[in-house]
């Protein structure tokens, strides 16, 4: 079966070691190398991307004994011992060192310099296009030429009968794919079938093909291969583009069958004969209903595992005398095998600057296959993004479908980043999301969900006046969409009864204008006139805000969906541009000695 390769950071000086042991937890198979640089060779080969953390020359005159072809060379990226440059040195698109170039520079705040021609205009490399969809690249692909054409722009025909279309979002307005007949330079073939000849072309074949396998016992693994190869050939079909095998349980523990799915890393689905019966089949047979309680194994267990009721190839009888038989048919399913796992990484991308974002935000951003969010946080987020990941916006009131959508496609084994404001855990995506996991008996595993914490619009907003969260606070939404109305008001006076300094987040909309004054009513019951408040809109953004006033006197006219309200308590002060809460230390100096243990620390 496939094994993950580590991801290598070699740092042989103590300055670059400290970079190396920042890294190490925050990037998934990242191992520090011990070895000796004179047994590197033994890393080269073991490692999937290897991290110098030297200068380029020494790090070029490390690896150019070790090169080889673009094909089988790890990625390799420098970093230098400042943390100031990340470096794609070599293999950046089928080495992957340029997507770990990008995520390294985001958890160091660094520089990604990535020199990748197909990067710079924002089109997708023809070499990994299919990677993150599970696609297999067909053997006798031309990438090299195919590449230079669409750097160069000139014409490339797509050809794709199976597989996601999603790839097609991220491409520019101006790229050079044609779809459809065309006079083209190259071709781009995304297909379960091989590709005819012709101009230059580059294959990806979707996994979709599910073998049914009906087999004697003992028939030997190289007779299944024989078979499986001569009915894919004599329909036109790649080998590449199985998804898997699908057979009946009592098979379970054919060795044959369990060696060649082995070989080529396909899954094993094993079906019922009940379950198998009850598929109709165009060629049942009344002879292996009575031996084993279902008219077909092969042509049943194709359609059910590709979850179809048709058969590209009909089943094929394949007998070698002494060595056993086999019968093998083909179906197509819709949607393709992928054996990437697939994630959901639930992001809070702060008030909005792009300084305020966190480093492991970035680079969860950075690796990401598609990026869903709001379209004005995806906006505030383009700067971040690379051109070739598929970036899905929608408006404010599609919260459940954004929840949806990043789910479906998590589970198909892609990378999927959900962006939120602020800390996506604080009236943002994480909820709705988890939510609706459970809802499908989410097993806990698969995919693998993240949820990474941003700062959130009342901390935003209370670093720009100061310090007014010192005390205990609470945040109140005075949004009613999700909420009734009449909960909100207790919780406004269960608040102000209790002295909470109070955030108030979504205060006011177009539609929404009474709540602010009803909400400012139900404080000042509790709370002086002249408690001084904050009006902070759009913290850290180019169009920011910021507005003091009191409990009595805000204009709510100043307040829109953008703003949000900080409300002091009965000890919060007013002293210039600051709002302050006093946490309660005694007010005269005193020595340490006199403090004390543990209050000194607090």
């Amino acid at each position: 079966m496939t094994t993950t390769k580590p991801i290598y950071l070699i740092a042989p000086t103590p300055t670059g070691l400290t970079l190396a042991e920042q890294l190490l937890p925050a990037i998934d198979g990242a191992a520090l190398w011990s070895g000796a640089t004179s047994e590197l060779a033994v890393a080269w080969h073991a490692g999937k991307q290897l991290v110098f953390f030297l200068t380029v020359g020494a790090t070029v005159r490390l690896i150019a004994p070790l090169l080889d072809h673009k094909a089988s060379d790890p990625g390799v990226v420098v970093v230098d011992e400042g943390g100031t440059f990340a470096i794609s040195l070599s293999g950046g698109h089928r080495g992957g060192a340029d997507v770990l170039t990008e995520q390294i520079a985001a958890l160091l705040g660094a520089t990604a310099v990535i020199t990748s021609a197909s990067r710079h205009k924002r089109l997708p490399s023809v070499d990994l296009l299919g990677k993150p969809y599970g696609w297999v690249p067909g053997a006798d692909s031309e990438w090299n030429r195919v590449a230079a054409v669409v750097v160069r722009g000139l014409p490339v025909q797509v050809v794709q009968t199976s597989g996601q279309t999603l790839w097609r979002s991220a491409l520019p307005a101006e790229h050079p794919f044609v779809f459809g007949e065309t006079d083209a330079e190259a071709r781009l073939w995304i297909s379960e079938r091989l590709p005819s000849t012709g101009v230059p072309t580059v294959c990806w074949h979707p996994r979709v093909l599910w073998l049914g396998v009906g087999c004697e016992r003992g028939t030997p693994a190289q007779v299944l291969e024989q078979a499986v190869r001569s009915v894919l050939t004599n329909n036109g079909l790649a080998i590449e583009a199985v998804a898997g095998i699908a057979t009946v349980t009592l098979k379970h523990d054919e060795a044959g069958l369990l060696a060649l799915a082995q070989k080529f890393d396909w899954p094993l689905r094993f079906f019922e004969p009940v379950t198998l019966a009850g598929q109709p089949v165009p060629h049942p047979s009344t002879t292996v209903e009575h031996c084993i309680g279902t008219p077909s194994v092969a042509e049943a267990a194709a359609m059910l595992a590709g979850d179809t009721s048709s058969l590209l190839a009909a089943k094929q009888i394949f007998r070698v005398q002494g060595a056993g038989a086999c019968t093998v048919a083909v179906a197509v399913a819709e949607v393709e095998y992928n054996s990437n796992p697939g994630a959901l990484v639930l992001v809070g991308t702060g008030p909005g600057a792009l300084d305020q974002i966190t480093p492991a935000a970035r680079a969860a951003i950075a690796r990401a296959d598609v990026v869903i969010g709001y379209a004005l946080y995806i906006d505030l987020l383009r700067p971040l993004l690379s051109g070739t990941q598929v970036v899905e916006a929608s408006p404010i009131t599609q919260e459940v479908a954004r929840a949806e959508r990043a789910i479906a496609l998590s589970y198909r084994g892609l990378q999927v980043v959900v962006v939120s404001s602020g800390d996506s855990g604080i009236y943002g995506m994480a909820g709705l999301v988890l939510e609706r996991l459970a809802a499908r008996g989410w097993d806990g595993d698969c995919p693998a969900l993240t949820v990474l914490p941003g700062i959130t619009a009342l901390q935003a907003a209370a670093a720009r006046v100061g310090a007014p969260l010192m005390h205990d606070f609470c945040a109140i939404s005075l949004s009613d969409l999700l909420t009734p109305w009449p909960l909100i008001e207790r919780r406004l006076a269960a608040a102000a009864q209790a002295d909470f300094v109070v955030a108030l987040y979504n205060p006011r909309s177009l539609r929404r204008t009474a709540q602010i004054e009803q909400a400012r009513c139900i404080l000042l019951t509790h709370r002086d006139a002249a408690t001084p408040v904050a009006l902070v809109r759009s913290a850290y953004r180019p169009d920011e805000c910021v507005t003091l006033s009191t409990l009595a006197e805000f204009a709510s006219e100043q307040v829109d969906m953008l703003t949000t309200v900080l409300i002091g308590n009965s000890s919060t002060f007013r002293h210039g541009p600051l709002l302050i809460t006093p946490r309660g230390y005694p007010t005269a100096i005193q020595d340490v000695e006199d403090i004390p243990d543990g209050v000194a620390n607090q």
